[in-house]
Parts: C-alpha cells; structure tokens; sequence
C-alpha cells in the first residue's frame, strides 16, 4: 500500500505504517488532514451550503481557502481566536461571525465521522511507522489526538463544552496486514500481491450502509475461470483467509467494500498464517473487481480442486448478503462434490437439567423462523435447560462417520440476523460486539459472532431434524413424519412465504430450501438427499415439521413463541412450562 491515506466511496483508510501523527500539530499538517479537508470543501461547493458562501466571500480560491484554514487551525491548537486575529489580521475575516466559523468546525467533524474510517498497519519490519507498537494501542491514541484537535479547537473560539461525548472519532476498525505469497496454482499469480489481513481490530458501535439492503436471485455456475487473467492493483485489494466450516477459503476484497470486508471477522474465522502459507485454498472468492459490468459466478476448478467465484464492483451488489452467500455457496458446491450434504438452518445443542442432550436442526430457506424460534427457546427453555449452545445459525452440513452415522457441523462462528422481526424478549449476547447494517431500513441486520469455531466443526450428533414452515397456519405448532417420502416431499419443495430479505414476494419455493449449492447442482444433490433422509430414518432421528407461522401477518411474534414452546413440551415431556421470573 504505497499511499499514506485514501477515500474511496465514503471510505477513509489511513496507513499508519507509512504516516502516524504523534501530536495536533502533526495530524493538521498531515496529509491525511489535507485530503480529508480537500474533499469537504468540495462537499459543501457541491452542495452550495451557507458556510461555503461565508468562506466564499472571503476566500474564492478553494485550494488557497484550504491553505488557510490549516493555518488558522495550526493557531487555535495555541491560542484563542482574538490572538489569532491580532497576529495574523489578514485571516480576521474569517472571524466576522465566530459562530458561523464553529459551525464550519462542527461541519468538518461531522463529515468526518461519517466517512467509514480504517487504519491499516503493515506487519513488516521494513516499514517505518507504529507497526512496531500495539496496534489496538495505536488506534486508542489516534482517537484521543482527533478528539483533543476539535475540542481544542473550538475552545479556542469561545465555546464552552459543558457535555463530553467520547464517541470513536477515531477509526471505526483497523486492520494489520502482511504481504506474503499464497500457497495458489500458477493460474491465480495475479492474486499474489495482495496483502493477507493477520488481524482486525473493531471499535462499536460499528455501523455500516450499503447501497442495498435485499440480495437478488442465485449465483449462476460459469464455464469460464471468472478470475484467471484478470488484473488486480494490491493497493485495492486485501484477502481475508476465512475457515469456512473445516474449508480454507481465501477472499479477496476491493478496498471500496471495506465494510463488507472488515464485518467477515464477526462470520467466518479468521486463519492463521501456520493455517493457509503453505495450503492450497479450497475456495476463492473476489468480491467487488472494477470491470464495470453486473457479473456474478462460481466456476468448479477441476483441476485444482477448488471452488472459485467473481462479483463485479456493481452497487446492485452491494450489500453484505453477496458477500456471506456466495462464499456459502462455493462452501456447499465443495461439500457436495465429498458426497456431504449442505443444510440451509440453524443448530442448537440444548443441555438439561436431567443431564440429557438434544441436538436440534431447524432448516428453512430465509425468513422461515430458524434463528426467531431459537431465541424463544432461550426464553421459554430458561427453566429447563442448563446449557444452549447456538452450533450454526444459517448454514450446516451433513455427513456421516467411519459408522455410517449421520453427523452434522457448521460453517461459520456468527450470525446474520434480521432485526426486523427481533422482539425485545429476544435476548443476544454482547450486542457491543455486533456489526449493525442498514438499521434504519427494512431488513435491517446485525452480524455478530456467537459461536466457537471449535463447536462449530465438531461432528454432532442429531435428535431432530424439523423444517421451519413459516406459511402454513393449520395443524400443530410440531409434527414429525412417517417415512422419507412424506418428509422428502415437503423438504424438496422448499416453500416459504418470503419476509423480504430478497427480492421475492409471496409464496415462494426453492429445491432443498437451499439456493446455495443444491439449487444449481439438483441432479448431484438428489442421491445425497435421498441417502440421507432414508439413513436418518433407519437411524430414528425424528424428522418434522415446525409451523413457525412467520410469514403469516400478525404472527411474527407468537408464531416462532408457540414453535418455541412445543420443542420444549417435547424434549421435555411437560404439558404445561414454568416460565422463570425476571430478575428484579
């Protein structure tokens, strides 16, 4: 990364291995300051705002107004603003309405702290810088350098802050990097430059916008290499290596997706350098490559034995579903090709207090209920259960041991859930943790990690197998089949009344529930299907249904309570549940 500092589509990377401003006088003069100044003046120009007009009036040349006001600033850090006037009377215009110049201060924080801020440190001792020095340290210190520059600032222009906010004006994440070569086939040298992300470091709240907040359609399968021979600048591009369930998968981003970049520590584990310098991938994935097109694919590399995938740089993409499904998508291709079988739901491991365990599977395609219904059974579980483990909450795998018994594992350490449907009884843990995206919108979400990557890959057993139908209101809140035909019936079809996460409206159907794999690859996922289900029926797992009723107007909430409910009946042979009371 040759540059010091870099906007690019509302997002501010700062390289402290190449400049880390010690002191106020320092940060003004920074080039960082300079750019980000540069680009505000050009803001309120574009926006024709009053206070442009007042500085117009003084000073017509943006880059000589640029100029001054680094001075002026230089000033205020040691003087107050009658002193700045008296040596330097040529600027007193600047002063004719002293309100109007803190507005301009409170203008230029306030751009400031809506850019998507990041600072990235090189982990290399070559470099000069505070890559030496702790990182999270670092960061700490560059907050108290901004904040102490603004207060400073417009105490020196007389005004008094009675209220401190310590809010991060800093940075919103920070990264250290290494630039090392990938264990990759000759075909993918072009991905060689790109520097490996060692670390991440995130400052909450951490709020992110994208263009969109639905996904659209299924990742088509190509013939093509999507990604051999294209041309990648390394000053645009990092690479997360991501443990994707027991799969190593290297994804690359473009430095204008920052967001979606950054928010993968709160979903897929993050590798170690001993895990990936000398391991071939078994998925590769380039989000966000500038060809100025609306592509998207996966493309099967035979002979390599991976699984790589492309996304163009289209704000029709830009939204972090892209990001997760299509690197869930190449996952489950992967382990359909090992004869394993993906599951579109979400796992729980529920400890009683009798001892016993219940491993339960809840599979539905998007806005069934999955993850509302387990956070009933956190609620209405409470007096029952000792322990209740979330093992994966969007996306698991089936296989089976050396025995022949069904198995199941996970793919990711966290979840993508929706906030739209969440009740306050709904209870998360560490919400401080989470990456909120588009909160304000509907299908608002909060990424947050939630499980250990070691019970995410561990082979569990399973109890119950239910699919989350979110559309029926008839029968039982929980039933369970007879035979695999009756229950490969209602799984294969895959229907769901669709709560807007993507496009679709109404009630809609996909082969397996599963748009991520089983979809583009039906005729290979037919046999695993099939095996599967007629094992876990030799093998007396329960398998059912679970009327979560989400999808039905006016049940979004009693819909996942009453499925919640009648898990807890069944597993523990009550007919009527004492509900714990709340602590004073």
């Amino acid at each position: 990364m040759a540059y010091k500092f870099n906007i690019k589509r509302g997002n501010a990377i700062l390289n402290f291995s190449e400049e880390f401003c010690q002191s106020r006088c320092q940060l003004i003069e920074s080039e960082s300051f300079s750019k980000v100044l540069g680009k505000f003046i050009k803001d309120i120009r574009r926006r024709d705002t009053t206070v442009y007009n007042y500085l117009h009036k003084v000073q017509e040349d943006d880059i000589e107004l640029l100029n001054d006001l680094r001075k002026i600033f230089k000033l205020l850090l040691v003087m107050p603003v009658e002193d700045v006037c008296d040596i330097r009377p040529e600027m007193s215009g600047y002063f004719a309405d002293v309100e109007m110049f803190i507005q301009l201060v409170e203008d230029i924080y306030l751009y400031w702290r809506r850019l998507q801020r990041y600072a990235v440190v090189f982990n290399e001792k070559t470099r000069s810088g505070y890559q030496n020095v702790q990182f999270a340290d670092a960061q700490d210190e560059f907050e108290a350098l901004v904040l102490s520059v603004y207060r400073t600032v417009e105490i020196s222009l007389g005004k008094k802050n009675k209220v401190m906010r310590q809010i991060t004006a800093g940075v919103n994440a920070g990264l250290t990097v290494t630039t090392m070569r990938p264990f990759l086939p000759y075909e993918y040298r072009n991905l060689d430059e790109i520097p490996f992300i060692e670390s991440v470091v995130i400052h909450p709240p951490f709020i992110a916008y994208s263009k969109r907040n639905t996904r659209d359609g299924i990742f088509p399968e190509v013939k093509s290499n999507p990604i051999e021979d294209k041309k990648f600048d390394p000053d645009s591009w990092f690479c997360y290596p991501a443990k994707v369930g027991d799969l190593l998968g290297f994804i690359y981003f473009n430095t204008k997706f920052m967001a979606q970049g950054v928010t993968l520590c709160n979903l897929f584990d993050l590798a170690d350098e001993e895990e990936y310098r000398n391991r071939k991938p078994d998925l590769v994935y380039v989000y966000g490559y500038e060809d100025g097109q609306a592509n998207q694919g996966f493309y099967q590399d035979e002979k390599n034995d991976m699984i790589v995938a492309c996304l163009s740089a289209n704000e029709n993409f830009d939204y972090f579903g892209y990001m997760k499904k299509m690197v869930l998508t190449i996952h489950n291709i992967q382990k359909l090709n090992h004869k394993e079988l993906p599951i579109h739901g979400a796992m729980v491991k529920m400890t009683l207090h009798t001892g016993e365990t219940k491993n339960i599977v809840v599979m539905g395609d998007s806005g069934a209920g999955k993850s509302e219904t387990i956070e009933q059974i956190k609620v209405y579980g409470a007096a029952y259960i000792t322990d209740l483990k979330t093992i994966y909450d969007d996306m698991g795998v089936l296989s089976l041991d050396e025995n022949g018994k069904v198995k199941t594992s996970g793919t990711e350490i966290g979840a993508f859930v929706r906030l739209d449907d969440l009740d306050a009884g709904y209870s998360f843990k560490e919400l401080d943790r989470s990456v909120f995206m588009n909160p304000d919108k509907v299908n608002a979400r909060i990424v947050i990690p939630i499980t250990e990557y070691k019970d995410v890959v561990e082979k569990h057993d399973v109890d119950l197998f239910l699919y989350a139908n979110n559309y029926d209101s008839e029968g039982p809140s929980l039933d369970f089949f007879k035979d695999p035909t009756s229950a490969l019936e209602v799984f294969r079809a895959g229907n769901r009344m669709a709560k807007g996460t993507t496009t679709e409206n109404g009630l809609v159907g996909s082969y397996f529930a599963n748009p991520f794999g089983p979809v583009q690859r039906r005729e290979q996922t037919e046999p695993i299907l099939v095996d599967y289900f007629n094992k876990m029926f030799e093998q007396n797992i329960l398998v059912g249904q679970l009327h979560t009723k989400l999808g039905i107007k006016g049940n979004e909430y009693t819909g996942p309570k009453d499925a919640a409910i009648a898990i807890m009946k069944y597993v523990t042979g009550e007919d009527e549940l004492k509900i714990l009371p709340e602590e004073d």
